[in-house]
C-alpha cells in the first residue's frame, strides 16, 4: 500500500481560509440584517380617545377600539390601521387628529403618525373609514419602545 506524503502547511492554509470566510459571511450576514433590513423591533401601543365621535374596528360599529398595537415596527417602515369613525352626536362633524403624550418624549422625531381622512362632514350616525399610518424613520436611535395617545375629535 502506498501513502501519499500531505503537505500540513498547505492542509492548515485551506482551514484557515475557509475559517476566515465564514467569519466573513456570519459578520456579513450580521450587519446586512442589522443594519440594511432593520432587525430591530419596537414595542408600542396607540391609545386611541374620541371626542364627539366614536371609533370602531368594523363598519357596522360593534366594536370599539381602545388602542392600537401596530405589531412589530421595523425601522424604515409604515404600518397601518384601519378603523371606522361614527358620528354618534346630534349636529354633523369634521374630524381632526391629535398626537399626545409620546412617551419617550423624543419618539416623535423618529416617527409619525398620518391618515387618510379627506376633511368632508359626516352626517349624524354616518360612518366614514380611514386609515391611520404609523411611519418610523430608518434613523431611529435610542428607542426600544414606545407609546402615544391618539385623539380623534369631531366638531360642528
Amino acid at each position: 500500500m502506498r501513502y501519499h506524503a500531505v503537505d500540513t502547511q498547505a492542509v492548515l492554509t485551506i482551514i484557515v481560509i475557509t475559517i476566515g470566510a465564514l467569519v466573513t459571511v456570519g459578520l456579513l450576514n450580521v450587519a446586512v440584517t442589522g443594519d440594511l433590513f432593520g432587525s430591530i423591533s419596537l414595542s408600542n401601543v396607540g391609545t386611541v380617545k374620541a371626542i364627539g365621535v366614536r371609533v370602531y374596528w368594523d363598519s357596522s360599529c360593534g366594536d370599539l377600539v381602545g388602542s392600537i398595537d401596530w405589531g412589530l415596527v421595523e425601522p424604515g417602515t409604515t404600518r397601518n390601521a384601519t378603523v371606522y369613525i361614527r358620528n354618534e352626536g346630534s349636529v354633523p362633524v369634521t374630524l381632526s387628529l391629535a398626537i399626545d403624550n409620546w412617551s419617550p418624549s423624543n419618539a416623535p422625531d423618529y416617527m409619525s403618525l398620518a391618515w387618510d381622512y379627506g376633511d368632508q362632514v359626516i352626517s349624524v350616525d354616518a360612518v366614514v373609514q380611514v386609515t391611520l399610518s404609523l411611519s418610523v424613520s430608518a434613523a431611529i436611535e435610542g428607542i426600544t419602545g414606545f407609546s402615544f395617545d391618539i385623539v380623534i375629535i369631531g366638531s360642528g
